[in-house]
C-alpha cells in the first residue's frame, strides 16, 4: 500500500502545533507495518534552518511547475528530503510569494495559500509519476485536497484508484472565507450550495474536506462523538452526523524514541520505572534552576500549554488564589493570548516563592517540566486529543485533567480500591470541580505515599505509542480502499 500524507506542518521540518508531531511520527510507524508513505508539505521559511541545524540534505527535483486549474501565473519548485531515520520522503511545495513569512502561518493571503498547496501537492503526486492508494489529508489548509480529487481530478487516470482520508485535529479552525475563492481555486460554481462548501454565505475549506473524503478521521473517540453534538460541533455537527457512518476516532500517539526519560537529553537526570526515584533530582534542579525553594515534600505542579480560551484558563484565573493556599508550586510554559501572559506574570509577582511563569516556547524547558513536575495539569475546555497528558503520562506525571475529548480517552482516575488509574480528573467545566480535583491529587501526594507511588508507576506503564494508533489508521486505510471501489 502506498500513502501520500498532505500537511501544512510535519516535525522535525516546521513545528508549530500538534499537527506537526503526529504528521511526523505516524509515517514511521506506519512504514514498519510494510506501507510506503511520501508526505507533501510547503517549502516554509524555518524549513532550510531546521535541515541545516539538523544535517538533513534537500535534494531539488523539480522547478516552475504550472497549476492550471489555478486563476494565477504563480508555479512552484519541488524540493526532496527525508524523515530522519526512515525511508520516509519529504517533498516540498516551494513558492516565494505564497511561503516566505517567518511563521508558518503567516502569508499574504491564508485562503489563496492553501489552495495553491492543496493543487500543488496533487499535481505533484503527477509529476512524481507516483500512484497512491490513499491520500490523507490533514486540517483545513489541506481541506481542498479532497474536493479536487472528487470534481477536477475524478475522470483523471492517474488518481482512478486512489481513496482519500481526511482527518479533523481541531474543528475550531475551519477555514471559512469570501465565496469569490471558488473562482481563484477553478472549483465549479455548483459546488457553492449547503451540500457543498457553502457556509452561512462563505465557503468552508474543513467542510469541503468532510464532505468530499472517502473516510473521515479524528484524533480521539471521545471528541468523534462530541463534535456530533451541538455543544462541540462548531456549527458542523450537522454535516459530521450526515457522515457518522464514515467517521473514526483514533487517538494520537507519541514518538517513544523522542519522549523517553531513560534517554532524553534534554532532562537532567534519565530515569526509568525501575529507579523512579531519580526523578526527584529532576525536580530539585528545575526548582533551584526557576528561582524556587528546592523541597521534595511540595508537589509541583507543572503546565505547558497555548495560552488561550479553550484550554481552560478562565478556571484557573478565577481559583487561583484558592490554590495558592495549598503548599504547592507551579510551572507555567507557554505564549498566547496577551491578557493570559499578564496575568500568570502577575501571579508570579503575587507568589514569587510559589509560582513560575515562562511565557516563551523552549522545547528544552518542557522537558525539564514533564520530567521535574509531580503533577501536570490540563482543565480544558476541550481537547481534541492532547499531546501534553501523553508526555506527562510517559514521564511519570500524573495527569490533573477535565474528561473531554483525548483526556477523557487516555486519563482514567485512580481509585483506591483497585489501585487501578492513571490520574486524576472531573468532569463539569467549573471552579468547584476543578479544585476540589487539585485537592485530592495533593491529598494522595502528600498523605497517601503509597498510593501516590502506584499512580506514578500505572502513569509510565500506559500505552501512549503510536503503535496501537497505527494499526486502526491501517484499517481505516483499506475501509477507504473498499468504500472508493464500491
Amino acid at each position: 500500500m502506498r500513502v501520500a500524507m498532505v500537511a501544512y506542518e510535519v516535525y522535525p521540518f516546521a513545528k508549530v502545533g500538534g499537527l506537526a508531531d503526529v504528521v511526523g511520527s505516524l509515517p514511521k510507524v506506519i512504514e514498519k507495518q510494510g506501507v510506503k508513505v511520501t508526505v507533501f508539505m510547503p517549502f516554509h521559511k524555518i524549513v532550510s534552518k531546521n535541515c541545516e541545524k539538523l544535517g538533513l540534505e534537500i535534494k531539488e527535483v523539480a522547478r516552475a511547475i504550472s497549476l492550471p486549474n489555478l486563476q494565477t501565473k504563480e508555479k512552484f519548485d519541488l524540493y526532496k528530503s527525508t524523515v530522519p531515520a526512515t525511508n520516509v520522503s519529504v517533498y516540498f511545495i516551494s513558492n516565494d510569494y505564497y511561503f516566505s513569512a517567518d511563521n508558518v502561518y503567516e502569508g499574504p493571503d491564508l485562503a489563496e495559500q492553501s489552495i495553491f498547496f492543496s493543487n500543488a501537492a496533487i499535481e505533484a503526486m503527477k509529476y512524481l509519476s507516483e500512484t497512491f492508494d490513499i491520500v490523507h489529508a490533514h486540517d483545513w489548509q489541506t481541506g481542498l485536497v479532497p474536493v479536487y480529487l472528487k470534481t477536477l481530478y475524478r475522470t483523471d487516470p492517474f488518481f482512478n484508484r486512489t481513496a482519500t482520508v481526511f482527518t479533523i485535529h481541531n474543528l475550531g479552525y475551519q477555514g471559512v472565507f469570501n465565496p469569490g475563492y471558488m473562482k481563484f481555486a477553478g472549483l465549479p460554481a455548483y459546488l457553492f450550495n449547503i451540500d457543498g462548501l457553502e457556509f452561512y454565505g462563505q465557503i468552508n475549506f474543513l467542510k469541503g474536506g468532510i464532505l468530499f473524503s472517502d473516510i473521515v478521521t479524528t484524533v480521539s473517540p471521545t471528541y468523534a462523538q462530541e463534535i456530533q453534538t451541538e455543544q462541540f460541533g462548531e456549527k458542523l455537527d450537522g454535516v459530521l452526523r450526515l457522515r457518522a457512518e464514515d467517521l473514526y476516532g483514533i487517538l494520537n500517539g507519541i514518538d517513544y524514541s523522542e519522549y523517553n526519560p531513560a534517554t532524553d537529553k534534554r532532562i537532567y537526570v534519565n530515569y526509568d520505572i525501575d529507579h523512579i526515584e531519580k526523578k526527584k533530582m529532576n525536580k530539585s534542579e528545575l526548582q533551584k534552576e526557576l528561582n524556587l525553594q528546592v523541597r521534595d515534600d511540595v508537589p509541583l505542579i507543572g503546565m505547558i500549554n497555548r495560552l488561550v480560551d479553550q484550554k481552560g484558563l478562565d478556571l484557573i484565573e478565577k481559583i487561583v488564589d484558592y490554590m495558592m493556599m495549598f503548599d504547592i508550586q507551579f510551572v507555567v510554559l507557554g505564549t498566547g493570548d496577551k491578557k493570559y501572559e499578564e496575568f500568570f506574570k502577575n501571579i508570579e509577582k503575587k507568589y514569587p516563592q510559589k509560582i513560575s511563569s515562562n511565557m516563551k516556547f523552549d522545547v528544552d524547558l518542557a522537558q525539564k517540566i514533564y520530567a521535574a513536575s509531580d503533577m501536570f495539569l490540563m482543565p480544558s475546555r476541550y481537547e481534541p486529543c492532547g499531546l501534553g497528558q501523553m508526555y506527562s503520562l510517559r514521564y511519570g506525571t500524573v495527569p490533573i485533567v477535565r474528561y473531554t475529548g483525548g483526556l477523557a480517552d487516555s486519563v482514567k482516575e485512580y481509585d483506591p480500591k483497585t489501585r487501578d488509574g492513571n490520574g486524576f480528573g472531573f468532569r463539569e467545566y467549573d471552579t468547584a470541580h476543578l479544585l476540589e480535583t487539585v485537592a485530592k491529587a495533593v491529598y494522595f501526594y502528600k498523605k497517601e505515599k503509597d498510593h501516590w507511588g502506584k499512580v506514578v508507576k500505572n502513569a509510565m506503564k500506559t500505552d501512549v505509542s503510536w503503535d496501537r494508533s497505527a494499526k486502526q489508521y491501517l484499517k481505516i486505510y483499506q475501509e477507504a480502499l473498499r468504500k472508493k471501489q464500491f
